[in-house]
């Protein structure tokens, strides 16, 4: 559920509402009690928000097809030797 910023035209009062996005919009004001002088403000919302212990780097790797994984260097077989032929 968002949380909407709304602003008393009539004495100026800003505050926060928690609300349903299909509830109907706040049109008294808590502070003067006037009645349809409350408009609600367009307001940046409150970002990413990250939590719990941590992230690590593998887990936004970019994981790629199986035929670009195996374009890479092979494993060597254990009988052969690196060096000059």
């Amino acid at each position: 559920m968002p949380t909407y910023e709304y602003r008393c035209r009539r004495c100026g009062h800003r505050f926060s509402e928690f609300q349903r996005m299909v509830d109907p919009p706040v049109k008294k004001c808590p502070k003067c009690a006037s009645k349809n002088s409350v408009e609600r403000l367009i307001s940046g919302g409150a970002g990413l928000i990250f939590k719990g212990s941590g992230f690590y780097i593998t887990d936004y790797k970019n994981k790629g097809t199986g035929a670009e994984k195996d374009k890479g260097s092979k494993p060597e077989k254990s009988g052969e030797k690196k060096g000059d032929d």
